[in-house]
């Protein structure tokens, strides 16, 4: 079994390597590596996109590494391999980011990423800290985790989902803001779980053995 942690130059891999590594060990789930190898991601089991930085960029720059980007979607697309976004790679997800400008996405979940607008001028944006999970649809990588579980998050636009069923958990940051999206053999996360602690590994840890 190996899950790939796609390195397309958006983002320090770092964290989620170790955290990834550590509960492929615990969980008996194989190997796991980062690559930025097309021959490597084309034969891996799972598939892991990370993203830091803007939707604009993020989006060049996988688009921009050609054998990555086609590796990856035929992948997902042809072989239904279970895939996860994280952070900016869930927001890749999408049809359309108006991140600084709109930029077309993947199109595996119907939706637009927009700006976070909390009703409360108080809070601020980005939206970053601790904020409590609230599970609007069971998944498998639920497993174990319940709403009020803590996850951490650094962003400041988020996942508008076209269809209420595949937005699986949200977070109340004066409105609701969607925390996780899923479909198929596809699933998103909008905070980074290798940053959250238990839980965070606990999800992790559910999507590595993830059969779907």
């Amino acid at each position: 079994m190996l899950t790939a942690i796609i390195d397309y130059e958006s983002g320090n891999l770092h964290s989620a390597e170790k955290a990834f590594q550590r509960m492929a060990r615990e969980m008996d789930a194989g190997e796991v590596v980062v690559t930025s190898d097309a021959d490597v991601v084309a034969r891996a089991d799972r598939l892991v996109l990370p993203g830091d930085g803007a939707f604009p960029a993020c989006a060049a720059e996988l688009r921009g590494h050609k054998g990555i980007y086609d590796a990856m979607v035929e992948a997902v697309e042809q072989k239904g391999r279970p895939f996860l976004g994280i952070c900016v790679g869930m927001q890749l997800m999408a049809t359309t980011g108006h991140e600084y400008e709109e930029t077309p996405g993947l199109g595996w979940v119907g939706g637009d990423v927009v700006k976070i607008a909390p009703a409360d001028p108080a809070l601020k944006v980005p939206h970053m800290g601790w904020n409590d999970l609230v599970i609007d649809h069971a998944h498998p990588v639920f497993d174990g985790i319940r709403s009020g579980d803590h996850v951490y998050f650094v962003h400041s636009y988020h996942f508008r989902a076209a269809s209420p069923a595949e937005r699986l958990a949200h977070v109340d940051y004066a409105g609701d803001v969607t925390a996780v999206i899923g479909r198929d053999t596809m699933v998103g996360m909008q905070f980074h779980p290798e940053k959250s602690q238990a839980t965070g590994l606990r999800m992790i840890g559910n999507f590595l053995t993830w059969k779907p």
